[in-house]
């Protein structure tokens, strides 16, 4: 993720039904994605997806790194154009992501909001196992829980 992909990528999140599930389901408000699209230029990690087919933004994911006496990240932060949900487009940018990670760590772990149905659904799909975890995190001056999905390397 670059400062220029800007307007590229809050053209696709400002759709209000992307965030609807989400804990922070106000996020379609610019000013709430400038806070996400800013923290995710700090952090580093943060990457855009694009389609191939057109060349065209169509969402985001990044990278956490917990440290290597965890030998655990997370990947989070994930996502798409309505457009391209359903499809192969998630399960192929976190298979890229994964097989990326793996050579760093044992474990990658999702944080997925509680009700965050959707999500849930799709970490299944790509053979995310459900742990006892749960975290909570503030977003946006709210604190929600999230489950804990991980994928360990195989």
């Amino acid at each position: 993720m670059r400062a220029d992909d800007w307007k590229g990528l809050y053209g696709v999140a400002s759709d209000p039904l992307i965030w609807e599930v989400h804990p922070a389901h106000d996020r379609h408000k610019e000013e709430h994605f400038r806070e996400y699209f800013e923290e995710g230029l700090q952090a580093g990690g943060a990457l855009v997806a694009i389609d191939r087919n057109t060349g065209k933004i169509i969402g985001a994911s990044r990278y956490f790194w917990y440290g290597p006496e965890q030998s655990e990240l997370e990947i989070g932060w994930t996502f798409l154009q309505r457009s391209h949900w359903g499809g192969v487009y998630n399960a192929e940018m976190k298979r890229l992501m994964l097989d990326y990670a793996f050579n760093f760590v044992d474990r990658v772990i999702f944080l997925v909001g509680i009700g965050n149905f959707r999500s849930q659904r799709a970490m299944t799909k790509i053979g995310g196992i459900l742990t006892d975890r749960h975290v909570q995190r503030t977003l946006h001056g709210q604190t929600s829980e999230f489950l804990v999905f991980e994928i360990r390397r195989p």
